[in-house]
This record gives structure tokens, C-alpha cells and sequence, in this order.
């Protein structure tokens, strides 16, 4: 497993991470006010508007599919702090406690693609951005469907395992940009 690798997705998580930052000095934390499956549409949103990208080969909207994956990465931390927080805590957080969980979120999601990647060899390298959508979308739906289940699993990965899943599967999509110059 490379070094290059953790390089990569550390930089591209680093540009999500400023974004997200930026935007939390520019609205604070409004997106708390958003319930969970309200974040999960939002993913859908995002995911949906690549896919069609991918299949139609043009946009209408000057915002290419590297920002919607950022949205991407940046809209399931928001989702695991969502998971994470009681329900009576405060929809305003101080920025320093908002940006100490996104890093918990992204710590614990870079450890899991680091291991994922030791046992799968680093299989996406050799996947099309466009299966990676996919995998994408599935997940969405995974957690869709875990939501309209109210939570309940029999077999099944929670929803954190989804968030991280499509988390590493958009860094994935964006060191893959980033390789092909787009």
C-alpha cells in the first residue's frame, strides 16, 4: 500500500476540510437544523447531479462534479456529527467544537480506508469514477432505506459504516480528478 496514497487523500481531505471550515465562519452551524434524512437527500442531490454528468456528458450549472464530491465528504461528517450530538444540543456550535468532531469524523474515516485499502489492495485505483458513483448512490439508498427503518439493522452496517463508505469513496473520486488534470 502506498505512502502516495495517504498523501493524496489527506490533501484532498484538507481542501474539504477549508471549505467546510469557510463556510462555517460564513453561516455557522445552520445545517444543523437539518434532520438526518434531510442530510441524506442532500447526498442524493449531490450523487444524482454527478451521475447524470457522467452519463449526459454536459452540465448547465458552472460547478463541476469536483465540488459536488466535496459536498459529498463534507455533508457525511455533517451526518456522523448529526448521529453523534443529543437531540437537545444546541444548533449553534462554537466553531471550535464543530471543527474538533469534523476531525474526529475524518481521523476515523481515514483509518478505515487505510485498512480497507491493506485488505483490498487498493481496488478502486483500477475502478472507472463512474463505478465509484455508483457505489455511491448504493450506499445513499443503504442508508435510505436503514432511515425509513428507523434505525434497525439485522445483518447490516449502520449508518456511520455508510457515511465513512461514501466519505472514502468521494476522496477516492477526487484523487482520481486530481490525477486526470481535470
Amino acid at each position: 500500500m502506498s505512502n502516495h496514497t495517504f498523501e493524496q487523500y489527506l490533501k484532498e481531505t484538507k481542501t474539504c476540510r477549508t471549505l467546510f471550515l469557510n463556510k462555517n465562519k460564513d453561516y455557522g452551524t445552520a445545517w444543523r437544523i437539518l434532520r438526518p434524512s434531510s442530510l441524506t437527500d442532500q447526498l442524493f442531490i449531490k450523487a444524482k447531479r454527478i451521475r447524470g454528468i457522467e452519463i449526459n456528458g454536459s452540465m448547465k450549472v458552472d460547478e463541476g462534479v469536483k465540488s459536488e464530491y466535496i459536498g459529498l465528504v463534507n455533508y457525511c461528517i455533517m451526518a456522523l456529527i448529526q448521529l453523534e450530538l443529543p437531540k437537545d444540543a444546541s444548533l449553534e456550535l462554537p466553531e471550535a467544537e464543530v471543527m474538533a468532531l469534523y476531525d474526529n469524523y475524518h481521523d476515523a474515516t481515514f483509518a478505515l480506508m487505510k485498512d480497507k485499502n491493506h485488505d483490498y489492495g487498493e481496488a478502486w485505483r483500477d475502478m472507472r469514477r463512474s463505478s465509484l458513483t455508483d457505489l455511491i448512490l448504493m450506499k445513499i439508498f443503504r442508508v435510505k432505506q436503514i432511515e425509513d427503518n428507523q434505525g434497525a439493522t439485522l445483518v447490516s452496517e449502520g449508518l456511520d459504516a455508510n457515511y465513512q463508505d461514501i466519505i472514502n469513496y468521494a476522496v477516492f473520486a477526487l484523487i482520481k480528478i486530481a490525477e486526470e488534470g481535470e
